[in-house]
């Protein structure tokens, strides 16, 4: 769980949109399109393994991985969610 001061504080790197954190059946939805090889990277890399917490952008088609707490809030770590 990201503290609610420091979730305030970010936005997604690209457009400034804000972020929430993923609920836990969004967060099974990706890991399950992970698993699948249906997920990418914004710079086009496929996703490698299951995700344990994510962070996502307000308008729900990017989520930024959040790796042993901390949230990883670069543009190609972006995980495009459009095909979910």
């Amino acid at each position: 769980m990201i503290a609610k001061d420091l979730l305030e504080l970010l936005a997604c790197p690209v457009n400034r949109m804000k972020v929430r954190e993923a609920d836990a059946a969004l967060l099974e939805r990706i890991n399950r399109a992970i698993a699948a090889g249906k997920l990418c990277h914004r710079d086009g890399r496929k996703v490698e393994g299951a995700i344990e917490a994510a962070l996502v952008r307000q308008d729900n088609l990017c989520a930024y991985p959040v790796r042993q707490g901390i949230p990883v809030m670069l543009a190609p770590e972006g995980i495009e969610l459009s095909g979910l």
